[in-house]
C-alpha cells in the first residue's frame, strides 16, 4: 500500500485498520481502532498471539474474513506519529533493496520501551567511594560504567553488560560505589545556536559554503558532491550548511563511517553551535537511544550525528543530510537488511525534500559518475586549509631493498621513522590486516590451522593469546602441537599483521612509544576514542594501524606515513579492488602533515608501475577515475550496469546447489530484461558457521527493472526451513 494513496487520516473507534509490525510476517495485519480512535502513522501496541508488539497504523484494513475474529488495538503509544514521508521512504527502501517492509520498520523502531510511560526512571552512575572488597563481578560493573564515560545506565542494562545479577549492583549502591539518580525520561536536547561565528574560511571554502547555504535556503531536494583533498576543511564547509538548515528551523543529520570519529567531530560541533548534538550509534546507552528517537520525532533534537542506522530515525522536518567519507565501505550493511547508507541518504533526501551532501577526498565511482553526468552538483577544494600542504608521495621499490627474512619494514622506511623520532614527530605504519599473522602453518605436515565451522584460516592474535576466525568469531588457544599430525614445536606464524609489525617496530626502535590502532584490541568504542585522543596529544612515537586510521583522524604531530604493503588488495576477483586500494592508500597518506609541519607518505611495493600506485604518486585522481570508469563501462559493470547477488546457504551443500541450479535453469523472467545469471558456484568463503554457501550473480543493463524481475524469478519458490536465500541489490563485496 502506497503511503501517499491512503484514503483517510483518522479512524474512529471500531474501524478496521491495517497495522504494520516489525515481526517477520511481511504483511499488514487487520485490527480494530481503539477507544478514541487513531490516525495514520500512529504507533500502537497490538496483540499478536499471546504477546503485545509495537506497530504502525499503515492505512485502512483489508477485511475479507470473519470480523468477529479481528482483535482491537491495545493502545496508542504516546510518541509522535510516523510522518507520511517516512512511510514512503520505508516503502521505497524496501522495494529497492528487495526487503520485506516489516524488516524496514524494524530498522525504524530500534528504540527500547517506546510504550513506556514518560515518568522519571532510576539510573546508576559512579559513586563517591570504591568498594571495600573488589570482586571480579564488581570490577566488571565498574568497568562498564567507565567504558560509557560515566553515563548513567539502567539496572537491567548495567547487569547485562557486566554479566552480573541485580544483587551485585544493589551491593555497590549500598557501599556508595554506585549512585542512584532519578532522571527524566527523554529530555529535549540543548538548543544549537546557528548565530555563533564559525571558523575563518578560505576563499574557496567561503564560496562553496555560500552556494550550499543558498541551496538549502531555496528548499527542495538536491544532491551535491563535496570533493576536497584530505585536510582541505570539508567539515567546516558542511557545518555552515548545517547552520543554514538550523536557521530555517529544520533538522540536520550527519553520518560518520566510524564511531571513533565522533569524539573529535562532536567537539567541533559544540565549538560551532555552543552545545552538543544528539548521537546515534551502538555505543550509546539504551536510555539515550530512546531519548534520541523520541526527541527527533518531536523536533527537539536539531542535529543528529550518527552511524548508518540513523537514517531511519523519525525526523519531523529533515532539511539536510551529510554523508561524510561517503566512499567508505562500512556504509554498506551486509547482514539482515542489505542497504548502502549513501544511496539511502539520497533516497531519504529526495522523499523529504532535503539537501544531501556527499563529502569525500576519494569519492566512490558511483558518486563520481553521478557528478560527471550532472545528477549531482560538484564542489571542489583542491588545496589544504591554511599553511599545511599535501604530503610528498614516494614509492619504496621492495625489489631493491635488503629486507631480512621475517621482517617487513624496509631499511629506507626505517631510516625515515628514525629521523621522525629524533625530531620529536610521529610516524604511522599502516597495514590493513588485523592480528599477528594471517596463517599458522605446521612445518611437519603442511596443514594450515583453519576454523572448524568456516572455510577460513584462523588468524593468530598474539596479544590475546588466541587464534580467531574473522568470519564467525570462533576462537581457540594457540596450540603447542599440530592438531593434524600431533608433532610438537613445528607450528609457525606466516605473514604479518599489525601486531607483528608493532613487535618489529619495537625491536628496531626500543626507546620508542608504540601504539596500535586496530578495532579488535579495544573492548568498547569509548576505549578506542580515548586511545585516539591520547595519540593526537602526542602520547606515542609510532602508530601501527589498520584501515581504522584512514577514517578522518587528525594527528597534528604526524609527519610520516609508511604503507607497509601497498600491494595488498590490488588484485582479486572484486571489481572494486583497484578503487578501494586507491581510496584507502590516498586516505592513509592524507594523515601526514595535516598541521604546519610538512608530511611524507611512502608506499612499500613490489609493483611501483601498477596503475593505482602511479596514480597516487602523480596525485592524478581524476585520471584514475576516468580510467576506472572506462573499464567498468566497457564491461557494463556498476555504475554502468546493475548487479544483484544471491546467496543460498544450508548445512546441506547438495541442497544449496539443487536450488541454485533450479534458479539458473528457470531464468526466463531475467532474460526478459536482458539480464544474465552466473552460477551457481561456491562462494569465495564457501562455509561460514557450519553453513555451506553458494552464490549466483545477476547482471542487468543499467536501466533494467531488476527488482521486479527478481520478484518474478523468485516468486513461489519452495525450500526447506534449514535453507536460507538472501538477495543483495548492488553488492559491495562478493565473499
Amino acid at each position: 500500500m502506497n503511503a501517499n494513496a491512503m484514503e483517510a487520516d483518522f479512524f474512529t473507534e471500531g474501524t478496521l485498520v491495517g497495522v504494520l509490525t516489525a515481526e517477520p510476517l511481511d504483511r499488514v495485519l487487520d485490527y480494530r481502532a481503539p477507544e478514541g480512535g487513531c490516525e495514520i502513522g500512529a504507533f500502537v501496541e497490538v496483540p499478536l498471539g499471546p504477546r503485545r508488539v509495537i506497530g504502525v497504523v499503515w492505512g485502512r484494513g483489508q477485511g475479507g474474513y470473519d470480523p468477529t475474529k479481528i482483535r482491537k488495538i491495545a493502545n496508542v503509544v504516546d510518541v509522535a506519529p510516523m510522518r507520511p514521508e517516512m512511510r514512503q521512504f520505508l516503502e521505497r527502501a524496501a522495494q529497492y533493496t528487495f526487503t520485506p517492509l516489516s524488516a524496514m520498520l524494524r530498522l525504524a523502531t530500534r528504540a527500547p520501551a517506546l510504550g513506556a510511560s514518560p515518568q522519571a526512571r532510576r539510573l546508576y552512575t559512579r559513586g563517591a567511594t570504591t568498594p571495600a572488597r573488589m570482586t571480579d563481578a564488581r570490577a566488571r560493573v565498574m568497568d562498564v560504567i567507565d567504558e560509557y564515560g560515566g553515563a548513567a545506565l539502567s539496572q537491567t542494562e548495567l547487569a547485562l553488560a557486566a554479566g552480573v545479577s541485580s544483587a551485585v549492583i544493589k551491593g555497590l549502591v549500598e557501599q556508595g560505589a554506585l549512585a542512584q539518580v532519578e532522571a527524566p525520561r527523554d529530555a529535549p536536547f540543548p538548543a544549537l545556536d546557528h548565530h555563533l561565528e564559525g571558523k575563518n574560511l578560505s576563499p574557496d571554502q567561503a564560496d562553496i559554503s555560500r552556494r550550499l547555504r543558498h541551496k538549502i535556503a531555496a528548499g527542495g531536494f538536491g544532491a551535491s558532491l563535496l570533493k576536497g583533498v584530505t585536510g582541505s576543511g570539508k567539515t567546516e564547509v558542511y557545518l555552515e550548511a548545517v547552520a543554514e538548515a538550523l536557521a530555517k528551523g529544520q533538522q540536520a543529520l550527519v553520518l560518520l563511517p566510524e564511531i571513533a570519529l565522533s569524539a573529535e567531530f562532536l567537539t567541533r560541533v559544540e565549538a560551532r553551535f555552543g552545545a552538543r548534538p544528539a548521537e546515534w550509534h551502538s555505543g550509546i546507552t539504551m536510555a539515550e537511544r530512546r531519548r534520541v528517537w523520541k526527541m527527533v520525532g518531536e523536533g527537539a533534537a536539531q542535529l543528529v550525528v550518527g552511524a548508518r542506522s540513523s537514517l531511519f530515525l523519525p525526523f519531523r522536518d529533515l532539511g539536510l543530510v551529510v554523508v561524510d567519507e561517503e566512499h567508505d565501505a562500512s556504509y554498506k550493511q551486509e547482514d539482515g537488511v542489505f542497504y548502502n547508507a549513501r544511496d539511502m541518504a539520497v533516497l531519504r533526501g529526495s522523499v523529504a525534500g532535503a539537501q544531501v551532501i556527499l563529502a569525500s577526498a576519494t569519492p566512490s565511482l558511483e558518486t563520481w559518475a553521478n557528478a560527471e553526468a550532472g545528477k549531482y552538483e560538484r564542489f571542489g577544494l583542491p588545496a589544504r586549509f591554511g599553511a599545511s600542504e599535501l604530503p610528498q608521495m614516494s614509492a619504496i621499490d621492495m625489489r631493491l631493498e635488503d629486507v631480512p627474512s621475517g621482517q617487513w619494514i624496509s631499511p629506507s622506511l626505517a631510516h625515515e621513522v628514525a629521523a621522525r623520532i629524533s625530531a620529536g614527530e610521529q610516524s604511522l605504519l599502516f597495514l590493513n590486516r588485523r592480528g599477528f599473522a594471517p596463517i599458522t602453518l605446521c612445518r611437519a605436515c603442511g596443514v594450515q590451522i583453519a576454523c572448524d565451522h568456516c572455510d577460513a584460516r584462523m588468524v593468530e592474535h598474539r596479544f590475546q593469546k588466541r587464534l580467531i576466525c574473522h568470519q564467525c568469531g570462533e576462537t581457540k588457544d594457540i596450540p603447542e602441537t599440530c592438531p593434524a599430525c600431533g608433532v610438537e614445536g613445528k607450528l609457525t606464524a606466516l605473514g604479518p599483521g599489525v601486531e607483528r609489525i608493532a613487535e618489529e617496530a619495537q625491536a628496531l626502535f626500543p626507546q620508542a612509544r608504540v601504539a596500535i590502532l586496530s578495532s579488535d584490541l579495544f573492548g568498547s568504542a569509548r576505549a578506542l576514542k580515548a586511545q585516539i585522543a591520547e595519540i593526537a596529544e602526542g602520547g606515542c612515537d609510532i602508530i601501527i594501524g589498520t584501515q581504522l586510521v584512514a577514517k578522518g583522524h587528525n594527528f597534528p604531530n604526524l609527519t610520516l606515513v609508511g604503507v607497509v604493503d601497498a600491494d595488498l588488495g590490488l588484485h582479486g576477483s572484486d571489481l572494486r579492488a583497484a578503487e578501494r586500494s586507491f581510496q584507502l592508500m590516498h586516505q592513509v597518506a592524507g594523515r601526514a602533515g595535516r598541521a604546519e609541519k610538512a608530511g611524507v607518505a611512502m608506499m612499500q611495493t613490489y609493483q611501483p608501475e601498477h596503475p593505482v600506485i602511479t596514480a597516487i604518486l602523480a596525485n592524478d585522481d581524476e585520471g584514475f577515475w576516468r580510467a576506472e570508469a572506462a573499464m567498468r563501462e566497457a564491461a557494463a559493470m556498476p555504475p554502468y550496469g546493475r548487479l544483484a547477488g544471491i546467496v543460498i546457504s544450508s548445512p546441506d551443500l547438495a541442497e544449496c546447489f539443487d536450488l541454485g541450479n533450479h534458479l539458473a535453469r528457470h531464468d526466463g523472467a531475467l532474460r526478459q530484461i536482458q539480464a544474465q545469471v552466473f552460477g551457481p558456484a561456491p562462494a569465495p568463503v564457501a562455509r561460514v558457521r557450519g553453513r555451506h554457501r553458494v552464490r549466483l550473480l545477476v547482471k542487468a543493463p543499467k536501466g533494467a527493472p531488476i527488482q521486479a524481475a527478481l520478484a518474478h524469478w523468485l516468486n513461489g519458490l519452495k525450500y526447506s526451513n534449514k535453507l536460507r536465500l538472501s538477495v543483495d541489490i548492488d553488492p559491495q563485496s562478493f565473499y
